[in-house]
């Protein structure tokens, strides 16, 4: 994703300075107060880590998916070795194990549909071959062609990219990862904090510039949200920033009335640069299983969410969420959180991510 990044955004866009909004007020257009920006600090880059000898990025996805990979992948193998034929009460153990793996009944019963009309036309002989068969159907959902694969990027002006999600999940501790990865990619980077409820909120997002030497666009505590968003956007464009990351407030997404909030920054953005946002990220907590599936339904329903990043995998055995999402809802995954390193924050690569998921005892486990 990042060499994309690289060969589709980069200086000189041609976009001329904001001009100056006209005095009076227009609908949805927000009382803007005075914007702070936290300028740039200069930061020793840090150290790398050595690489630990003969262990691999792949590798490492493979021991951080450790606990899904038990609870889905290892129950599968114990069932498989223990049968010698394909018959109904194998599928019946199967469907349980699926399902408690938080691939949900929806999916279990899609992937079943699939592997039982090969047996019938006798495309699947034996168990090994079943497994090899659930491996590229749960491949194909998470990589099906509606998914786009790429963020959709504007052809000038800053990409902007409006995170949401629930209280908790990991919000700003993702958007600090991606800013990361964005000033890997040669790109410049603004932040914008637009979670006004939580004055620690605001500091935090700080940190996060402080540590990658970003700018941040931050207003007092308890100021409108799209106020913060829309100063964000006359301060990116007049320097010419190539991504701008709006942080919002966690808000559960039962509450119809911070549901509306989302909705009017979204749209004081678009009406401050049309096509804005291009890209709605739901930050989802993956240790929460079939939560997510609500969660992403009621945040699509309410901004049109076009893009997820799932947290916390290394510290779940609920992983099969993952599959499920996938199933249920036309939104790609941008990116999973395997850990607390900045590196940690990776791009989901559908291939790698089923390879690292179903290595080991079913002969799998190879390196791609």
């Amino acid at each position: 994703m990042l060499n994309w990044f690289k060969k589709k955004l980069g200086k000189g866009t041609g976009v001329p300075p904001a001009e100056t909004p006209p005095a009076e007020t227009r609908a949805d257009q927000p009382e803007t107060g005075a914007p702070q920006v936290v300028p740039v600090v200069p930061v020793a880059a840090p150290t790398p880590p050595e690489p630990a000898v003969g262990r691999s990025l792949f590798q490492r996805l493979q021991e951080r998916l450790a606990k899904t990979r038990d609870s889905l992948v290892s129950r599968l193998d114990t069932l498989f070795r223990g049968k010698k034929q394909i018959d109904q009460e194998l599928f019946d153990e199967l469907e349980e194990i699926l399902i408690t793996a938080d691939l949900g009944v929806g999916t279990t019963q899609d992937l079943l549909t699939h592997v039982q009309q090969q047996v019938k036309r006798e495309a699947l002989q034996d168990p090994a071959a079943l497994r090899q068969a659930l491996m590229d159907r749960i491949l194909y959902y998470l990589r099906r062609p509606e998914l786009e694969s790429h963020m959709v990027m504007p052809e000038s002006g800053p990409f902007v990219i409006m995170v949401v999600g629930v209280n908790g999940v990991g919000k700003t501790t993702t958007i600090g990862k991606m800013a990361h990865k964005f000033k890997q990619a040669g790109q410049s980077v603004l932040l914008v904090a637009a979670d006004t409820f939580r004055a620690a909120a605001i500091e935090q997002l700080k940190i996060w510039g402080e540590r990658n030497a970003v700018e941040v666009v931050a207003q007092k505590s308890g100021a409108d949200p799209s106020s913060v968003a829309y100063d964000a956007l006359d301060y990116a464009r007049a320097r010419e920033i190539d991504v701008v990351i709006i942080d919002t407030a966690g808000r559960l997404h039962t509450k119809v009335n911070l549901m509306e909030e989302l909705k009017k920054i979204k749209r004081v953005v678009a009406k401050k640069l049309e096509t804005a946002p291009h890209e709605i990220l739901l930050v989802l907590d993956a240790t929460t299983g079939q939560n997510s599936i609500s969660q992403a339904r009621q945040f699509h329903e309410s901004v049109g969410v076009t893009g997820l990043a799932l947290t916390k995998l290394d510290g779940t055995a609920k992983g099969g969420i993952v599959v499920n999402i996938c199933h249920e809802f036309n939104m790609p995954i941008r990116f999973i959180g395997i850990g607390e390193k900045m590196e940690d924050l990776r791009d989901f690569e559908p291939e790698e991510f089923v390879k690292a998921l179903f290595a080991g005892a079913g002969n799998n486990g190879t390196e791609p």
